[in-house]
């Protein structure tokens, strides 16, 4: 699988998810380049999917501390 097929796939699982784990910033925030970057020496799909997952959820982890906070 080459290296665009894999950020293609890992696009469509962020379109999927866009209302879980915070997808929607890929969606929304990232270029291919920063996808490619990302997922680094992955050769699968899911291996792909998981190297973003992290930081998407790093991401959406910081986006709901500062909804809470805002509730204060």
């Amino acid at each position: 699988m080459t290296k665009q097929e894999l950020v293609q796939a890992v696009r469509a699982h962020a379109v999927a998810n866009y209302n879980k784990g915070g997808w929607d910033f890929l969606v929304e925030c990232w270029e291919d380049s920063d996808i490619e970057e990302q997922i680094g020496n992955a050769k699968t799909v899911r291996g792909a999917i998981m190297a973003c997952k992290r930081t998407m959820s790093l991401l959406d982890g910081r986006r709901r501390e500062e909804m809470n906070m805002s509730h204060w």
